[in-house]
């Protein structure tokens, strides 16, 4: 299925498509007392109160006044419709306060300030630096004279680093004053939650023709819900709007959650209503019989001879009014009390309090605080939760040479700073590939202290470590990067850049030098990603044993190459990369092949270590959980291999001989069937001995088990106490809490970022982190605490 966006047709597209109103909210004012009384009845101890209060208006059978039932059932239902009702009130006003948000759009050629909620598919849009993104906007034209703008994402992927963002090919040039007179036609997918991909096209109609057909991908969005950074306005069409964008697509409202202790509570309170109803009706027949035969003899009693239909009746139900005291109402109103004094005492514990940040721990939602200490498996993030997402350069090799291994500090390795200060070829290539082999942006301070936008803290640590070794990335002005070199300036040309995949493992720029004019490819990636393609002939066995020597130090290893490209291999190759470029079928498979084409014979240069410091104590408050019975899945955005190091350095599964990993890959569905099977059969092979065995998955394999093999893999979930789940989207995480939940497990989630909050919903209880991504989270979990996860233990 395909959408076709007319650019600025606002008639057309107001009748195909949503507008752009966002709404958060689980009630109406129409529906809100109905559908809050059908969740409040829908547990069998609230509707076995009511039937009580019910019977208790009956002055024929009850001996009490009515209000001493119906004072405390309906302030308990008043108390819990209020805080439903203010917690909805507050999704309206920040609705309200979205929707309402002043912004520019273009209708019928002019300029006009409207509200948000009125944007339409099809509209032109206008922002200013720091403006949030009110829809999904695919880029016509920037501030920055090569097209490019900056974006931050922390609301949809957590990461907090700038992401570079530009416009089509076919919209360079294109006067700033024409802009909101351009007419053409987006084909582009029907809306889903991927934030990763964007396979669309562009066509222009006349004059603004460039070329036939434009393709689009993910970089030349800017999605609902990012912030404009470092550019002074952007323009862009509406192709996603409301709850279609990608960001609405994944939003979700929490359901209800019920505690162990309410559902047990619920099915005792059920077996002994069923154990009154046999004593009611053995009662009543004897009292009906008594009163037959024998009430009807003793002449104080004053029977009737005849009374009404409902006679029969009124015995069973006295006697039923009589035996409620086995239920009383007052186990409602304690156990609410107590719950809520609980979560109190989490607010109010100085222990709970985040040294770093003052941060307080809070408890949100105060009827489940018995569920802690019921948990049975743990769904974490991995960045900013179990790690503090700080990376440091400490080790590399080159040309074979080990730097840091004494000091642990290559940056104060002496033999590599005399190797940079003699000029030593070999050194000075590989801090070259470091300062540039990127998707870094400088930016320069009114002061002229220059820092780094990263899209990964990785690639953070190499430019910086670039530039304590004086290979220093001072300027990004669209493709030309200049380096400082010892005081001289060095320009280079980006002529394509090959982005990483979790396929290739690898990301490569083709640049040019602008002082001889000669081509390079540079890439780094991972050694399996890197070191097979090596140059008939170089020895790679250093390479290899300086990877496995950092790894077992719990390090992030890259591997650096570069290779001199002729001018006509390049222009042949690019011929190639543009046409894989703007296919819409299996576009990241062609590119894959394409860039397969380029990436070969390369001269590998180094190895490179970097440490991600993990929280403080999460090590041991993960042992200490492991110990009690408690499982752990790690549910992570990035990479698989920096998962699988990270699980090892924080005791989330044992290195080999004693653990074992499992992988399961596979790009179609036969693929990931035999994965599938093949760890599954190991899993039951292994459920009886005392090894530590964990399962591996990314994202495009889980899709697939999950769509075709949920059952399969709902019985590996079972089996397996310890998972890694990597590439996995905010919806993929939701999904993976609701296999757990549907197991009849306890399950608590815990992630620092907005593309956690589906998870930490759906999960029976939602831990908030409020780190550095920002607060998303910890808005909407059950309890929220500071940056340290032992602060878990705690509760």
């Amino acid at each position: 299925m395909k959408r076709y966006v007319y650019i600025n047709d606002d008639e057309l597209s107001q009748d195909l498509y949503c507008d752009n109103r966002i709404s958060n909210r689980k009630y109406t004012l129409l529906n809100f007392l109905p559908k809050n009384l059908w969740e409040q009845f829908s547990r069998f101890m609230n509707q076995y109160f009511l039937l009580i209060a019910c019977l208790q208006l009956w002055p024929l059978i009850t001996p009490v006044n009515p209000a001493s039932t119906w004072g405390p059932l309906i302030f308990i239902f008043a108390v819990s419709a209020t805080k439903e009702a203010w917690d909805d009130y507050n999704r309206y006003l920040s609705d309200k306060k979205a929707n309402e948000k002043e912004v520019w759009v273009v209708r019928q050629g002019i300029k006009k300030h409207i509200q948000a909620q009125d944007i339409c598919v099809g509209n032109v849009v206008w922002l200013r630096e720091n403006e949030e993104v009110p829809c999904d906007l695919v880029l016509i034209g920037t501030s920055d004279p090569q097209g490019v703008c900056y974006v931050e994402t922390a609301a949809l992927d957590g990461e907090t680093d700038l992401k570079t963002r530009v416009i089509p090919s076919a919209c360079m040039g294109i006067d700033f004053e024409l802009l909101h007179k351009m007419k053409g036609v987006i084909e582009c997918p029907i809306p889903d939650r991927d934030i990763r991909r964007f396979d669309a096209n562009l066509r222009l109609f006349p004059p603004f023709i460039d070329n036939d057909l434009c393709p689009l991908t993910i970089k030349n969005t800017i999605l609902q819900s990012c912030y404009l950074r470092n550019t002074e306005w952007v323009c862009g069409v509406a192709v996603y709007t409301g709850n279609e964008t990608k960001l609405g697509m994944s939003r979700g409202i929490p359901e209800p959650k019920l505690t162990a202790v309410d559902a047990m509570i619920d099915k005792l309170t059920g077996a002994i209503f069923v154990f009154q109803i046999v004593v009611v009706i053995v009662l009543g027949i004897a009292g009906n019989v008594w009163k037959d035969t024998e009430a009807v003899k003793q002449w104080y009693v004053l029977y009737p001879k005849e009374g009404p239909w409902y006679e029969l009746l009124v015995i069973p139900l006295r006697f039923e009014l009589l035996c409620s005291i086995m239920i009383p109402i007052s186990i409602k109103v304690s156990l609410d009390l107590v719950k809520s004094l609980y979560a109190k005492f989490i607010d109010w514990d100085n222990q709970m309090i985040d040294q770093e940040t003052s941060t307080r721990s809070h408890a949100t939602n105060t009827a489940i605080s018995e569920d802690l200490g019921q948990v049975e498996y743990i769904l974490t993030d991995k960045t900013g939760t179990l790690t503090e997402n700080r990376m440091i350069f400490r080790r590399c090799c080159i040309g074979g040479i080990f730097y840091g291994n004494e000091s642990g500090d290559a940056l104060k390795d002496v033999e590599l700073l005399n190797a940079v200060s003699s000029g030593s070829s070999d050194v000075i290539r590989f801090v070259t590939v470091m300062a540039i082999c990127n998707t870094v942006i400088p930016v320069k301070s009114k002061t002229g202290a220059i820092s780094y936008k990263a899209q990964s803290q990785d690639e953070d640590a190499l430019v910086q470590a670039a530039a304590c070794l004086h290979m220093v990335f001072v300027n990004k002005n669209a493709n030309t990067l200049e380096i400082n070199f010892n005081a001289s300036i060095i320009q280079y040309e980006v002529l394509d850049t090959l982005e990483f995949t979790s396929d290739r493992k690898r990301m490569s720029v083709v640049v040019k030098d602008c002082q001889n004019g000669k081509i390079f490819l540079l890439s780094k990636g991972a050694d399996e990603a890197i070191i097979p393609y090596a140059c008939a002939g170089q020895q790679t066995r250093t390479f290899t044993e300086a990877v496995d020597q950092y790894s077992q130090l719990g390090l992030r290893t890259l591997c650096l190459a570069w290779r001199e490209l002729k001018e006509d291999e390049y222009q042949d190759w690019s011929l190639m990369f543009k046409e894989a470029n703007s296919t819409l079928v299996d576009r990241e498979w062609r590119l894959a092949e394409v860039c397969q084409r380029l990436e070969h014979d390369l001269e590998i240069l180094g190895v490179t270590a970097i440490e991600d410091r993990l929280q403080d104590g999460v090590p041991e408050t993960i042992e200490t959980l492991r110990k009690a019975g408690i499982n752990f899945w790690m549910l992570t955005g990035d990479k698989q291999n920096t998962a699988i190091q990270i699980a090892l350095s924080c005791n989330f599964i044992s290195p080999e001989p004693k653990g074992q990993l499992l992988l399961i890959n596979g790009k179609t569905e036969d693929e990931v069937g035999r994965s599938l099977d093949r760890v599954l059969l190991t899993m039951r092979i292994t459920t009886s001995e005392p090894k530590d065995v964990a399962f591996v998955i990314d994202g495009w394999a889980l899709e697939i088990a999950l769509k075709h093999y949920r059952k399969v893999f709902t019985e590996l979930a079972i089996l397996s106490r310890t998972a890694l789940c990597c590439r996995v989207t905010p919806s993929q995480k939701a999904q993976l809490v609701e296999i757990l939940k549907s197991c009849d497990y306890r399950t608590l989630a815990i992630g620092d970022g907005g593309n956690d909050v589906r998870m930490i919903q759906q999960a029976d209880i939602g831990v908030g982190i409020s780190g550095r991504e920002g607060l998303q989270a910890a808005r909407a979990a059950d309890y929220s605490i500071g940056s340290k996860l032992y602060q878990i233990l705690l509760c």
